[in-house]
């Protein structure tokens, strides 16, 4: 048996940023992993990181690879009606976003608890959570041995994703859960080729959304609406080339460089909230609480927030013994997560085709559209929740 102040489940960005936060407060935590550390530190996610979180990890000494590695971008481009439209992010809100891959944060934080001797166990099983009910819950599991381990802790951090076992591990009827799922999904490419163009492309087309991102200099990521039931076998790459250049085509000088394709999937799209985020001493925090449909380049951000905000919260309690942070901490990150809701759902159904739309209803999306791209004010909004609201 072991003893720690805060068990953490799971080695995402959530969990292990967590994990910093705690111990740079002098607070013990032990972060456990289902999969390997090479797994985690290749698992391609989000790629878009708002002003607040880069200001975050840049203050916490952990953004110099970000520095030098990462792509500031200004500004992106709306295209439709085959035009392109720029937002220019930094000029309306004199704030930027940074194209740095959460697989990189990853590698970030592992390599920081490294140094530091902070515990991470990868390739742990049979997680569970014991004695919720009492003030020194217990997390159970196997080692990647197979031998029997448990951890009693003051309190359990859930950061393991929508499928993780921290959510359902909270008593019936204690949850509500509110959710959409929505009539597309996104085919998603990593593609051995630089980038097309020096921003990203969100383009609205008659046959789809299509999405023109990166990675890196070399490294282009991609993204084309597609049915929810499409099969990955019937996408071959020239499909896959040819759908791209069909729905980013526009009248200006634009060429889209094609490349090998090293990653393919099928993301289905989906809105979901949990409310509370919190039973007792359990917290939820990241994708284990809320999932935003990708449009808004939302969730990786949502997790450093939460975090964020049960850091502070978890830091009140055990050097202060004051608890006000930690009652609040639901409805703190409620109110930003609705507004993430509220944006990412915003771009998903200005920017998708709806199978299910009649005629009225694509005039008014394609006059959203138009307004968006002509409006300061609108524009402006968009920016602002784009570059990212504060975190507190």
């Amino acid at each position: 048996m072991t003893r720690t102040q805060v068990g953490i489940i799971g080695a995402g960005p959530a969990g292990l940023l967590l994990s910093y936060l705690l111990h740079g407060e002098g607070i013990d935590a032990v972060v456990l992993e289902a999969r390997s550390r090479s797994y985690v530190e290749q698992r391609v996610r989000a790629g878009v990181c708002e002003h607040p979180t880069v200001e975050l990890l840049t203050e916490l000494g952990l953004g110099d690879r970000l520095a030098r590695e990462g792509l500031p971008h200004h500004g992106f481009s709306l295209r439709f009606d085959g035009e392109d439209h720029r937002i220019a992010l930094t000029e309306l809100t004199g704030k930027s976003i940074t194209v740095y891959g959460q697989q990189e944060i990853v590698k970030d934080l592992i390599a920081a608890h490294e140094a530091k001797g902070w515990p991470i166990e990868f390739e742990v099983s049979e997680v569970d959570i014991q004695d919720l009910e009492s003030d020194r819950p217990r997390l159970t599991y196997r080692d990647p041995r197979g031998g029997a381990r448990e951890l009693v802790c003051d309190f359990v951090a859930g950061c393991d994703g929508f499928h993780g076992i921290s959510r359902p591990a909270i008593p019936a009827g204690r949850l509500r859960t509110l959710d959409r799922e929505y009539p597309f999904a996104w085919l998603g490419v990593l593609a051995e080729t630089p980038p097309s163009h020096e921003e990203l492309i969100y383009a609205h087309h008659e046959r789809g959304f299509a999405l023109h991102s990166m990675r890196s200099p070399e490294l282009t990521r991609l993204y084309l609406q597609v049915a929810p039931d499409e099969r990955l076998e019937d996408w071959p790459d020239e499909r896959i080339w040819a759908e791209l250049a069909l729905r980013l085509e526009t009248s200006g000088d634009f060429a889209l460089h094609e490349g090998p394709l090293v990653d393919k999937g099928i993301t289905p799209m989906r809105s979901f909230v949990t409310e509370p985020m919190a039973y007792r001493r359990l917290f939820l925090a990241g994708d284990a609480a809320h999932i935003v449909p990708p449009t808004g380049a939302k969730g990786m951000n949502l997790a450093v927030a939460d975090v964020y905000a049960l850091s502070a919260a978890l830091t009140e309690w055990v050097r202060h013994n004051r608890t006000e942070l930690a009652e609040s901490y639901s409805d703190t990150c409620l109110r930003r997560v609705w507004r993430a809701e509220h944006f990412s759902w915003f771009m998903t159904t200005m920017l998708h085709v709806d199978p299910g739309a009649d005629e009225f209803a694509r005039r008014l999306q394609l006059s959203q559209l138009r307004y968006t791209a002509s409006s300061a004010a609108a524009a402006t909004s968009l920016a602002e929740n784009y570059v990212g609201l504060p975190f507190a």
